[in-house]
Order: structure tokens, then sequence, then C-alpha cells
């Protein structure tokens, strides 16, 4: 996958994977892009956590995980990964606010920018 700063191919697919099983449809704007940006942010030891999260709760049935904090994390970050209304450069999608129709007049004003998370 291009764009990433720290996730590789495997681990981001596993992120994917899992953000489309908690938020169905996410998938299609590539939540593994965002969520590898926050994680570049993160220092090493909470960067490990938060991949190891994601793989924990990639293993079995999702709602094996429910209960967890790995869960609570990783939902977290996939719910943010969507509702923000993110898709990463160069993917062809609408995001979750053409989805849910958020479409306020502030809203449809509002140019997003993902510089901030060094997203370009």
């Amino acid at each position: 996958m291009p764009g990433l700063q720290v996730l590789d191919a495997d681990t981001a697919r596993t992120v994917e994977q899992v953000c489309d099983a908690i938020v169905p449809g996410s998938a299609r704007v590539r939540p593994a892009v965002y969520v590898d940006a926050l994680l570049a942010g993160m220092d090493e030891g909470t960067r490990g956590a938060a991949i190891g999260a994601f793989t924990t709760v990639a293993e079995g049935e999702i709602g094996d995980h429910v209960a967890t904090q790995e869960f609570a994390w990783v939902r977290a970050l996939a719910i943010e990964a969507f509702y923000s209304d993110f898709v990463a450069p160069g993917v062809d999608a609408d995001g979750a606010w053409a989805e849910i129709d958020f479409s306020t007049p502030l809203a449809t004003r509002l140019a997003k920018d993902w510089s901030y998370l060094g997203i370009t």
C-alpha cells in the first residue's frame, strides 16, 4: 500500500479488515492510511500496543473481542477513520458523510485537509 509511514503491507491489510468488520463498507476509503498516520505520531511503545490490538482483534471472530480493551481501542480508531470523512489520496470513493447524508450547509463548505497527519 503506497503512502504508508509505519505499517507494512500485511499489517495494513489487517487494519483494513478489522476496520471493515467494525464499520462495514469502510475499507473502500482505505482507513489503514488514516490509522497509519495516527500511529506515526505515537511513541514506539504505544504504536506497538495499537498494532498488537489490531492483530489480536483480527484473530477469530470479531464478536469474541467485543468486551476487551483491544476492541475498544481499535473500534475508536476505525470509527474515527471512517466518520471523519477521510478518503485516502488517490481513492475514488465517497466518504462517510455522503453515505449518512451529512450535508448541512457548513459541512458542505468544509475543505478537508489531512496534511497535519502527514497525508498528502
